[in-house]
C-alpha cells in the first residue's frame, strides 16, 4: 500500500500521523508501505489531503470508522492479487481506479458511491451482490473486454439523471444508449450482470441487463442500443441475440431487434413505447414465461377464468385448479394447449359452482411432464376496486391483488421514504380479480409507499411497504 504526495517529510512512520483524541489524520506526504489490509477502526478518522493519491497494492480496504477522501484524491487498487472493499461504515470515492493484473479483481463487500468516475486500467470490479452508486456527474470510464464491471452474484450499478428529448444519450456511460423525442424526466438506470431466467427457472440471458425507469414512460417512440462484451455472452450465439423486455423480471417477451452488430457488440431496437427491464437472449431461448395474464371475474353464479400466454413451447394442456385455503388444490377442468406458438394465445374457462372467496390457479403441463403454475387469484365476488398486497414486510417480491369493477389500464409506482420514485410498472386490469408481481430485491431495506391507480386515474390506492 502506498500513499503518494508532492512534499518530503520525516522518514519515521510515527511522524506521519497526527493524533488528537480519537482522530487519526494521515498526512500523505511520502511513501509508506503496508500489506494485506487497511482497516479504519471505529472512532477513527482517516483523511487524505487534496491531490494525494492513495495506492492500495494487493490490499483490502475495511472502513469501520470515518473515511474522508479529498475531492481530487484518487484511490487506486493495484497488484497481482484480488482485493475487497468492506466494513460497517459508508465508503465514498471521488475517483476509483482498478489496476489489477492477471485478470484479478476488486470485489465489493458493501455498497459504495462514486463522485466522479470508476476508471478501468486493468482487471475487474466484481459487484458481488452489492451496489455501485454513481452520483450525478459520475461515470464508468475505460471499460473493455479484460477490464470491466462484473456481478454474477448480483448487485447493480445505479445512476439517476434527467433525460429530456435525449439523442444518443449514454447516462453514466453504462452502455444503454437512449434516444427519444419525448421528455422522459428523471430516469433511474440500473445495470446488473446476473443471467435472467423465467418464472420456472428455465433458460438464461447474457450476463447483463438494464432496468430503465423514467418518470414519463408512455408513448416514448424511443430507441435503445444495448451494448455488451463478448465475455458476457454466457454461451449464447452472438448472431442470434434479440432484445427481451420484462415489467417484473419474471415474465419476459421477445422484442426482436432493428439492428445488430456483432463486431461493435450491440443490439438496437427502435419504436419502443415504454421502458422497463431489458436483456439479450436468443430467440430460440425459452426465456419468456408463458403466462402474461390471469384474471378471475364473477358473473352471477359463475366464475370466468381468463389467461393469456406468450410463445408456448411443447405445451400439452392446462389444468384449472381451485382451493378453499390456498394450500390443498382440486382440478375442476382442463383445456388443450397450443403446443408450439410464437404468438399470444388467450384461454377462458367457466366454472358454474364457484366458491365464495375461493382461490384459483392454472397449471400448464409440457409434453415432457414439466408443470408451471400461474399466480394464485382469490375470488371476491362481492368486492370491487380493492387492493391487497403480500408479503409485507418482504425481502424481494411483492404480490399485488386488485379486484377491479371495469377493465382499465393501471400504473403502479413505488416511492422511497423521501418521496423519490424508485420503481414504476404498467399493467392492465380486467374486470374481476387481477394479480401483479413487483420485484424489489435490488432496493435497499427501508420503508416505501406503493401507489396504484386505475380506471383512468379515478381510483387510487396507497399502501406502506416495509423492505427487510
Amino acid at each position: 500500500m502506498a500513499y503518494e504526495g508532492n512534499e518530503k517529510s520525516s522518514m519515521a512512520p510515527k511522524n506521519i500521523f497526527l493524533m488528537r483524541s480519537k482522530l487519526l489524520l494521515l498526512l500523505l506526504l511520502w511513501t509508506y508501505t503496508l500489506s494485506a489490509q487497511l482497516t479504519i477502526t471505529p472512532g477513527t478518522q482517516f483523511s487524505v489531503f487534496s491531490d494525494t493519491r492513495l495506492t492500495l497494492q494487493n490490499t483490502d480496504l475495511i472502513n469501520n470508522g470515518n473515511l474522508a477522501l479529498a475531492a481530487t484524491s484518487p484511490v487506486s487498487f493495484t497488484g497481482d492479487g484480488s482485493s475487497f472493499i468492506g466494513g460497517d461504515e459508508a465508503v465514498r470515492f471521488f475517483k476509483l481506479e482498478i489496476n489489477k493484473t492477471g485478470n484479478q479483481s476488486v470485489s465489493l463487500q458493501k455498497t459504495i458511491s462514486i463522485g466522479s468516475s470508476v476508471f478501468f486500467m486493468s482487471g475487474f470490479l466484481d459487484l458481488n451482490g452489492f451496489d455501485l452508486e454513481l452520483e450525478t456527474t459520475a461515470r464508468l470510464d475505460g471499460e473493455r473486454e479484460n477490464s470491466r464491471v462484473t456481478g454474477i452474484n448480483g448487485g447493480q450499478v445505479l445512476f439517476s439523471t434527467v433525460l429530456n428529448a435525449p439523442a444518443g444519450a449514454n447516462p453514466g456511460n453504462l452502455g444503454a444508449i437512449i434516444t427519444s423525442p419525448q421528455n422522459l424526466g428523471n430516469v433511474i438506470i440500473k445495470r446488473g450482470h446476473q443471467p435472467q431466467v423465467n418464472g420456472s427457472g428455465l433458460s438464461n440471458s447474457i450476463l447483463r441487463y438494464y432496468d430503465i425507469v423514467p418518470v414519463n414512460n408512455t408513448d416514448l417512440n424511443a430507441s435503445l442500443r444495448f451494448n455488451y462484451f463478448d465475455g458476457e455472452l454466457n454461451s449464447i450465439n452472438e448472431n442470434s441475440l434479440v432484445l427481451f423486455k420484462s415489467d417484473n423480471a419474471i415474465n419476459w417477451l421477445a422484442e426482436g431487434f432493428t439492428s445488430r452488430d456483432t463486431t461493435a457488440n450491440f443490439v438496437e431496437k427502435t419504436g419502443i413505447g415504454s421502458f422497463s427491464q431489458w436483456t439479450l437472449s436468443s430467440i430460440d431461448n425459452p426465456l419468456p414465461v408463458r403466462f402474461i395474464l390471469f384474471n378471475a371475474n364473477c358473473e352471477g353464479n359463475k366464475i370466468i377464468l381468463t389467461w393469456r400466454t406468450a410463445q408456448e413451447q411443447n405445451s400439452s394442456h392446462f389444468d384449472i385448479e381451485r382451493s378453499v385455503d390456498g394450500i390443498r388444490w382440486t382440478v375442476i377442468g382442463n383445456l388443450p394447449a397450443a403446443g408450439n406458438s410464437n404468438a399470444e394465445r388467450s384461454y377462458s374457462f367457466t366454472y358454474n359452482n364457484p366458491l365464495q372467496n375461493g382461490y384459483y390457479r392454472i397449471a400448464q403441463y409440457d409434453l415432457d411432464g414439466r408443470v408451471q403454475f400461474t399466480s394464485i387469484l382469490r375470488s371476491s365476488c362481492n368486492a370491487t376496486d380493492v387492493l391487497n398486497l403480500w408479503p409485507n414486510p418482504t425481502h424481494d417480491m411483492l404480490f399485488i391483488n386488485v379486484v377491479a369493477a371495469n377493465e382499465s389500464k393501471a400504473m403502479i409506482k413505488l416511492f422511497d421514504s423521501k418521496g423519490a420514485l424508485v420503481k414504476i410498472q404498467k399493467a392492465i386490469f380486467l374486470q374481476g380479480s387481477n394479480r401483479v408481481s413487483l420485484d424489489i430485491k435490488s432496493l435497499a431495506n427501508g420503508v416505501y409507499h406503493l401507489s396504484a391507480d386505475w380506471n383512468n386515474g379515478q381510483i387510487k390506492r396507497t399502501v406502506q411497504v416495509l423492505k427487510q
